[in-house]
């Protein structure tokens, strides 16, 4: 008869242990992941990121040769009725008008107003504009926020490939340490919020 001893034990919980270990230390980096293409056609900006990633977005058009850039986002669901501005992507691009990009160079493409998948939601409106466009567009990075980044990747590419390649840029967080993400309660919601939200990504038949 087979029998775990107490080093056999030992054994196997000091792997589990360095297992856990593992996976917490480099969560975030797998989440928040970035893959830009190189000289890609348009860069996609979520538009209900912070204000601080849309300065990084900012950044990334200053040192990219984009010939389009595109905010998405869906409509805005507190302050509507106090701002001019009824959408995340309008805010998106608004935004970046202040920072110094010309109105004209925006494209502001909203999404349809859903309860749940927004990022999915976001991904269909902009398959629709670039099909409605008739643009030279074979190319995009998709640039979000921190740790979100692997499930919009996901949801994108499974809306978009193979006729446009998408890359993604995961912008860095403010609020909390990437690196020791559990020191914080925000980093904590954020990271296991969306590691649920990409294991349910997975199960999901986006391309429905």
């Amino acid at each position: 008869m087979w029998t775990t001893t107490a080093q056999g034990w030992l054994i196997f919980l000091v792997i589990i242990a360095v297992a856990i270990f593992y996976i917490i230390t480099h969560l975030y980096s797998f989440l928040a992941v970035t893959a830009p293409i190189k000289s890609a056609d348009a860069l996609v900006i979520e538009g209900w990121i912070s204000d601080n990633a849309i300065a990084q977005a900012y950044t990334e058009l200053k040192n990219g040769s984009y010939k389009y850039i595109i905010t998405i986002g869906s409509d805005v669901e507190q302050g509507s009725y106090l701002i001019e501005y009824k959408n995340f992507a309008e805010i998106a691009a608004a935004t970046l008008n202040k920072m110094g990009v010309p109105k004209e160079d925006l494209v502001v493409v909203p999404s349809q107003a859903v309860v749940k998948e927004r990022t999915n939601a976001s991904a269909i409106s902009l398959l629709q504009w670039l099909s409605q466009a008739n643009l030279p567009i074979t190319s995009i990075n998709l640039l979000t926020c921190d740790a979100h980044a692997r499930r919009s990747w996901i949801i994108f590419k499974h809306r978009l490939a193979p006729q446009i390649k998408v890359g993604i840029i995961a912008t860095e967080p403010a609020n909390y340490d990437p690196e020791k993400w559990w020191n914080s309660s925000e980093g904590a919601r954020v990271i296991l919020s969306e590691t649920i939200a990409y294991i349910y990504a997975q199960f999901v038949n986006w391309e429905s």
